[in-house]
C-alpha cells in the first residue's frame, strides 16, 4: 500500500540529448508493483525528450500543461485529460509547447527500465 503526494519523490533529470526533462518513479518494484511502473515525466517549456524508440510500450495520460508528441510519423497536439498510446518499437518524442509545465504520467511494463 502506497498513498503518496507525488511531488514528495525527488526528481531525476532525463540524459541528452532531452533537454528540460525530468521524472519521477511514483510507484515500481521497490514499492512491491509486479506488472507496471508509474512514472510521473514533468517538462518545463521548451522541454523535450529525444526522439527515440524501444521494445516496451507506454501508456500515458497528460495531467496538466500542453505539448505535441510524435508518433511514429507525425505530431499530434495533447493536453490535460489526454491519453496517449505508444506501441513497442515505434518512434516517439515528446515535448512542451505551452507556457507552464507539461506534467504527464506514464506507465511502462515491468521489464522496462523504471526511469532512464
Amino acid at each position: 500500500m502506497k498513498n503518496i503526494d507525488y511531488r514528495e519523490v525527488a526528481p531525476t533529470a532525463f540524459p541528452a540529448p532531452a533537454v528540460g526533462t525530468t521524472g519521477r518513479v511514483v510507484l515500481g518494484k521497490a514499492d512491491g508493483a509486479t506488472n507496471f511502473c508509474m512514472r510521473v515525466i514533468e517538462f518545463v517549456p521548451g522541454g523535450e525528450t529525444s526522439l527515440h524508440n524501444h521494445p516496451w510500450e507506454h501508456e500515458q495520460f497528460v495531467h496538466e500543461g500542453t505539448g505535441q508528441v510524435f508518433i511514429a510519423d507525425r505530431w499530434f497536439d495533447v493536453g490535460p485529460g489526454h491519453v496517449v498510446f505508444i506501441p513497442s518499437g515505434v518512434t516517439h518524442q515528446i515535448k512542451n509547447t505551452g507556457a507552464v509545465p507539461l506534467v504527464v504520467v506514464c506507465l511502462v511494463p515491468p521489464f522496462a527500465p523504471e526511469l532512464l
